[in-house]
């Protein structure tokens, strides 16, 4: 199978490529710069192909002869939709690194498209939104008539380039989901002690793609996504509302942000809390760990991108396509569920 790593040159697509080598796989490298892309090509020993992706035609000449796509060049915002439609109009399986509400929104709706061509979209195939949303679904397996769902994130080791800049355009607003519709809120207007396996942490809300996902996913109504954010942050969100300045600060952060070395990618680690609640007031929790979040990112879209022709056609989450258990079966990842209360 020949499949296309579009964003190679971006700090997980590198990691992806250097990963994807060393297993023996041969990707065929694709992005907008011919400068960055040559060289790490000819170091992989890897085909290439430049195109953009503001040139509908030239995306379906670069996608000739490919059958699945593996997406990580964002902003997904930007990206995600002509590449995906590209994918539709050429039949061929995408994924991609997105965290995004909107994206995943926006995927979902070419649902239908992708069935009749008879492909798979599955958005979030990384961190974003792999390990939430397999917990999810372990969540919802257990307590099926769920009502209220919370997921709550640790990611250590910082940012990469891509990764800064989508948390500061995505941080004006908050978004949970209520009665089955997303709604915005003020970023931090929630708060719950999340019992991590390395310590309770309390965690205040943020818009992850888990609005999203765990809803398709699970059918739960209430979703409300956390992580552990300084009240210093919480309160610069209501000074990002000011378009101009979060997108002065967005690009200033693609140049300085570099994202975690070697040392980092190998001495940090992630780690995901869910606790499910139905209307009885039944309650059920657990845990997830698992290495640093851009190694597992790579570990999972490169377990995921070869499954794609043997996955159900159409919008996929994570769980919905290779089941809920899939996250634990990564490298370093344990998963713990705690008894039914």
């Amino acid at each position: 199978m020949t499949w296309l790593l579009y964003g190679a040159t971006g700090y997980a697509g590198r990691l992806i490529a250097r990963r994807a080598t060393a297993q023996g796989l041969r990707p065929v490298l694709a992005g907008r710069s011919s400068a960055k892309l040559v060289p790490l090509a000819a170091e992989l020993g890897l085909e290439h192909r430049v195109f953009p992706l503001d040139d509908p035609a030239a995306v379906r000449r670069g996608l000739k002869g490919v059958t699945a796509v593996a997406h990580c060049a964002g902003p997904f915002t930007r990206t995600a939709v002509p590449m995906a439609t590209a994918c539709i109009d050429t039949g061929t399986h995408y994924l991609d690194i997105t965290g995004e509400i909107d994206v995943f929104e926006a995927l979902h709706a070419l649902g239908g498209r992708a069935r009749q061509a008879g492909i798979t979209l599955l958005p979030g195939a990384g961190f974003d939104v792999v390990a939430t949303d397999c917990l999810a679904a372990l969540l919802a397996e257990r307590l099926p008539d769920a009502t209220q769902l919370d997921l709550a994130f640790l990611a250590g080791g910082g940012a990469s380039p891509g990764s800064a800049r989508t948390a500061l355009e995505g941080a004006s607003e908050g978004r949970i989901r209520a009665g089955g519709e997303i709604r915005t809120v003020p970023v931090g207007s929630r708060r719950v002690r999340a019992a991590f396996p390395s310590g309770a942490r309390t965690v205040v809300s943020v818009p992850w793609g888990d609005v999203s996902t765990a809803y398709h996913s699970t059918g739960i109504p209430d979703i409300t996504t956390y992580t552990a954010l300084p009240a210093p942050a919480v309160a610069a969100s209501r000074v990002l509302r000011v378009g101009p300045l979060r997108g002065a600060l967005s690009g200033a952060a693609g140049k300085l942000v570099r994202g975690p070395g070697e040392r980092t990618l190998n001495a940090s680690r992630c780690e995901v809390w869910g606790r499910a609640r139905d209307a009885a007031g039944n309650t059920v929790t657990a845990t997830l760990t698992g290495p640093n979040p851009y190694r597992l990112t790579a570990d999972s879209v490169l377990r995921i991108v070869e499954r794609l022709p043997e996955l159900p056609a159409g919008f996929q989450t994570p769980s919905l396509a290779l089941g809920a258990r899939f996250a634990g079966t990564l490298d370093e990842v344990t998963v713990t569920m705690a008894a039914l209360r």
